[in-house]
């Protein structure tokens, strides 16, 4: 009986692991379904180095056909590749841009920081100043910007001290955000509880807006409303960012150390390490959309995906 009842254990013990086992690997599958690097890019994948001849790249934006700009601010230049993957200068002398967002017209969008400066920069290299100070204060330095959907511009302004300007502090009370309706020329501040505000990215639908806190090392959601204005502040993830971009399914793509991807609930599902002091910025580009375009400290990189992006 002893024997039987000893036996009578070890098989149910036995089942139970081999059960639990079935569940784990069960459970494991439907995440990985749902979250693995597997969906967003083939296993081996990596990046491809285009061009290292640059002093500082940053910038990156995509027009409606595929083609991609992006900055050398420090030697003062813009920068296309475009979808046969051709690297030619598109503009000389571009007012120190950094970061950049293509609007509906074409026209690049562009936070000129040498003179602390918003331009617009029509395909025809045309430039128009859309801001030059915020009450008669300079700005810090605008340093990224997002169109929205109704032709709205969000502006991040951090101060970091550039060898360009002649001044050594801030203009203004804070590092803010900053929301340009429209036709106006009046910006309007959205954010004023940041450390540090850099990265900035909204959805196609402009219902909701991701912000980098690169000062407190965090990523906020905020639901846009209908005057422009921001609400409902979410800590998305424990994590800055330098430029940010979304894919179709909604995932978010922060910068800085390589690229790490977060799910539209704020898991960490990927990551994609880049050879390089930094990772500043990066957006969706090729013929398909498909084609990461990452600027990276002194170079620029693709990476090839299996999800498209939404700009």
């Amino acid at each position: 009986m002893k024997t039987i009842f000893k036996v009578a254990i070890v098989l149910t013990i036995s089942f139970c692991v081999f059960t639990s086992m079935r569940v784990h690997k069960n459970t494991q599958l439907t995440l990985s379904k749902a979250d693995s690097t597997d969906a967003l890019f083939a296993p081996g994948t990596k990046p491809q180095l285009i061009s290292r001849q640059f002093s500082f790249t940053e910038g990156a934006s995509v027009d409606k056909k595929g083609n991609v700009f992006f900055t050398d601010q420090n030697n003062n230049k813009i920068w296309e590749y475009d979808t046969d993957g051709k690297l030619s200068l598109f503009l000389d002398s571009a007012g120190r841009s950094n970061g950049m967002y293509i609007d509906k017209k074409g026209n690049l969008i562009t936070c000129a920081d040498e003179n602390e400066q918003l331009w617009s920069i029509s395909p025809k290299k045309k430039i128009t100043v859309l801001l030059k100070d915020y009450q008669g204060h300079l700005f810090n330095g605008p340093n990224d910007v997002w169109v929205a959907p109704n032709g709205g511009l969000y502006i991040t302004d951090p101060y970091y001290q550039r060898p360009w300007w002649s001044r050594k502090k801030s203009d203004l009370d804070g590092e803010k955000v900053y929301y340009l309706p429209k036709n106006s020329s009046t910006p309007v501040i959205v954010i004023s509880d940041f450390k540090r505000p850099n990265g900035i990215v909204g959805t196609p639908d402009g219902k909701y807006i991701y912000v980098a806190d690169a000062g407190a090392g965090k990523t906020y959601k905020y639901t846009i409303n209908k005057d422009g204005s921001l609400s409902d502040k979410t800590l998305f993830v424990s994590q800055g960012s330098d430029g940010m971009t979304l894919d179709e399914k909604g995932n978010v793509y922060l910068t800085g150390k390589g690229v790490t991807i977060y799910n539209p609930d704020g898991k960490r599902i990927a990551r994609i390490p880049i050879d390089e002091p930094w990772t500043a910025n990066i957006c969706f580009g090729g013929k398909n959309k498909d084609v990461l375009f990452l600027t990276a400290s002194t170079a620029i990189y693709t990476f090839q995906m299996k999800v498209r992006g939404v700009e």
